[in-house]
Order: C-alpha cells, then structure tokens, then sequence
C-alpha cells in the first residue's frame, strides 16, 4: 500500500480548490469578462502566426483528429490537451495579450486555453469556466509575485508560473478536493519551464513557453485527479521552486490578501503591440511629442529612464531581425510610435526594417532610473529624455500606461481591439468575428461552454 506523507494544506491550494463564481465580487467579475474577450482576440491574431502553426500542427497530428475541444481559428477539433496546447500558443504571440503588472506574468495566455478546452469536454456552464478562469489568474499572478525579480531576470514568468495558473484553472474545473489541488500544483510546478535565452537569436521559443504551461498544468490536474501525487511544498521546500529559480523569492506573496485583494482585477491590457516594458516609454514620448508638436525628423536623441527588468529582457536586441524579435527593441516600439502614433500590428509587420525606423531605432537608448526601478514591477513609470535637432531638451513621464488599471480600455475599445486582431489573423470572416465577439461578453450566461467560432442555436447554448 502507498504511503502519502501527511502535509498541511497551503491555503492557496484551499482557495483554488473551492472558489466559486459567487464568491468573485462583481467588478472583479466584469474585469474577468473583460479580460475573455481581449483574449480571445490575441487568439485570432495568432492562431494563423508561422510558430503557432507548427505547434498546431504537432498537436493535431498527435490526435485525435476530432475530440470536444476547440482549436480556435482552425475550424478543428481535439483533446483537451491538445487544444489547449494549440491555442495558448496561439495567445501570445501578437503580443497583446494580457500583463499583470506586479508579477511580470501574462495571465490569459496560459489560463484561458486550458480551462476552455477542458470546459468544452466535460459540460462545465460559462460561469463555471469564469470561475475556473480567476482561480487561474489569482494563483499564477500570486507564484509570480513570490518567485520574485531575480527569476525574471533568467526565467519567463508566464511559463514558470503559468504552469500552476493553467493547474489551477483546470483543477477547479475538475472539482479537485483540496489534498488534489495541492499534489496538482506540485506536479505542474515540477515541470514548470521557459528561458529567455531565445530572445538573442530570435528564436520561436515564447510560444511553445505558453503551450506547454498550459498543456503542462492541465496534465497535471488531471492527473491528481486519478491520484498522482506530487510534491506537497513545491513553493518552499528544499529543492522546490524557490530555491532553484529564485533568490529574492517572497512566501508571504502567494497568500497576500487572498480572498480579499483580488489581483485579477489588477491586470492590464496591452496597448502597443508589443513587450510591456517598451510601453510606458513609448507613451512617454508620445506625450512630449503631443505637447511640443514635435514631428519624428524633430528628433535627435531619446533616453527611455527604465527599470532593471527592462534592460535584461530588451538589451539582448540590438539588431531585430523578425518581426517579433522587434516588439522585443526599444528602439524600434519608439520609433514606430513615434511615426504613427501606436505601435500597431501592421506596423512592426511592414515597418520595423523601413529605413526611417532605423534611423530612429538607432536614436533610442535606455538608461537605468532609481525611480522607476524602485517602482517595479508593481508601478511601471514611464521617463523619457529628448534632445531635439534643435538642440532643445524635453521631458517626458507617464505614470499610468494606456491599459493599467488606472488607464483601462472602455467595453468600447476592448471589443474595437479585438475585431482588429481578428481582422489581422484572417482567420475568420468579416461577419463571423463580431458575432462570436458578442457572444463571449455573454458567457456566464451559458449553460454549457460553446465552441467560440460556431453560431448558438438555440437559447439552451446547444450548437
């Protein structure tokens, strides 16, 4: 008979295992419907992208070739597994998806394709799915937050932290006690994985980052489930995740205020497409350019004032040499600004190598700035510095980026943004996207979750 070591039960576990849609306050429950739709979009932009298309096509042929999971964009469907798989690739890669701001973690990328796909296979309604969707988002933001600056600096957080949030969102799911919350986080915390070595050379790996948390954090829910154990102190024990890939790690984060102080509501929308710490700059000089009618030729020179986090993630691009390599180039994210006022998708596609960005790619520098550091990662300051041609030097500074909290996007502008990203993808019609756009800011009105891309037919959510 096996013998299972008795183990306290972390009360993030507890949290996660037991939420209901009830229990979400509903301002918080409006954000999260927020936060479903601008997904969705990422979705749609990406799902077409030449990476995605690879790791879709691996997932379809690893089967089955039909299953009661969505691969969105694709009119296909399959396991749970693989749809998730498909689509959290899909989610990350026209970089507007979602970033909470605190733990430098995009939360929709890894939480929503999961608890989808299993919502879809097992029946779940939409509020159930919605609720699932915040245990996600609370735990991964919470693990994000303890694992701290110092595995930033190495470690993509969205892939490391993802794989708990992904756990978490299925494992609620699944109904899992407790005890099976518990061995979930320890088995999806044991392959928790995602370097950012790729960025020197450009390489497609941020994408697979997002597929396999969420592939990686739904086998493991589903495996307590069945009664795999695993480790019960993956957070702090000895040779669990903090002491492997953190040394500033921070314990008290993973239960700070739960329950109470609801992080899911302080995620942000991405409005540049584009990495998150190229934004605050980005709107900084936008700013100083508005106030003194500067055009780009009025520039000379632009010192972006940043953070430490800043300078590891986007100093390794100095040359971009695809497009998305550049949403990682400070220089570039400035310039296309600079010349047409937003940092767009179509913009880095035929843009980031035009020889006026260059020219003004190659005018931006970053500098390391006390306050702005100090501020990170919970506040991301925006400081800029810009020497004109005329010789002028202009200041610049922004404390809430277009998208923070404190900034947000209206229902508006979240469904206008969406319908651009699907128009961008191609990958539905014209007619098709706004309906289905409609439809999610519904879901927890369905009875059962529904293929995102087919009509409803009936008032029951049968399709």
């Amino acid at each position: 008979m096996k013998q299972e070591t008795q183990a306290t039960i972390h009360p993030l576990a507890q949290f996660a295992a037991t939420l209901q849609w009830s229990d979400v306050p509903a301002p918080v429950q409006r954000r999260t419907e927020d936060l479903w739709v601008d997904w969705f979009g990422s979705v749609l932009a990406g799902c077409r992208a030449r990476p995605v298309a690879s790791i879709t096509r691996f997932a379809l042929s690893q089967g089955p070739a039909q299953g009661p999971s969505e691969v969105i964009g694709h009119g296909a469907t399959s396991s749970p597994m693989m749809a998730a798989l498909a689509n959290a690739a899909a989610s990350h890669v026209a970089e507007q998806d979602d970033v909470h701001n605190g733990s430098v973690f995009h939360p929709a990328a890894v939480v929503f394709p999961p608890a989808l796909a299993v919502a879809q296979s097992i029946g779940a309604s939409g509020a159930q799915l919605m609720a699932a969707c915040v245990a996600g988002y609370e735990v991964g933001i919470r693990v994000g937050e303890f694992l701290g600056r110092s595995h930033y600096k190495v470690f993509h957080t969205t892939a490391t932290a993802g794989t708990l949030a992904a756990a978490a969102a299925v494992g609620r799911l699944l109904e899992l006690t407790p005890a099976q919350m518990q061995h979930a986080f320890g088995s999806a915390g044991t392959q928790s994985a995602g370097l950012w070595e790729f960025l020197r050379t450009a390489a497609d790996s941020k994408q697979l980052h997002t597929a396999h948390a969420a592939a990686a954090g739904l086998m493991a829910a589903y495996l307590a489930q069945d009664g795999f154990t695993g480790a019960q102190d993956i957070f702090t024990g000895p040779q669990g995740m903090a002491a492997g890939m953190s040394s500033d790690a921070n314990p008290a984060k993973l239960t700070e205020g739960l329950g109470s102080r609801w992080a899911t509501a302080e995620t942000s929308f991405k409005w540049h497409a584009s990495c998150r710490h190229t934004h605050p700059a980005a709107d900084a000089l936008q700013q100083v350019m508005r106030e003194h009618g500067l055009a780009p030729a009025d520039i000379a020179q632009v010192t972006c004032h940043v953070h430490q986090g800043a300078i590891d993630v986007l100093g390794p691009v100095v040359s971009p040499t695809t497009v998305h390599q550049s949403k990682f180039s400070m220089g570039t994210v400035l310039a296309l600004a600079a010349r047409f006022g937003h940092a767009g998708l179509a913009a880095f596609d035929n843009e980031y190598l035009a020889p006026e960005t260059v020219a003004l790619r190659d005018k931006v520098r970053m500098e390391l700035d006390a306050e702005v550091d100090a501020a990170s990662p919970r506040r991301r300051i925006g400081k800029v510095t810009v020497r004109t041609a005329d010789g002028r030097t202009l200041h610049g500074r922004v404390d809430e980026p277009k998208g923070d909290p404190g900034n947000t996007l209206s229902r508006e502008e979240i469904t206008a943004k969406a319908l651009r990203l699907a128009a961008y993808g191609g990958a539905v019609s014209a007619e098709q996207a706004p309906a289905a756009i409609q439809r999610l800011w519904r879901a927890t009105q369905w009875p059962r979750a529904q293929r995102l891309l087919q009509p409803e037919q009936d008032e029951r959510g049968h399709f």
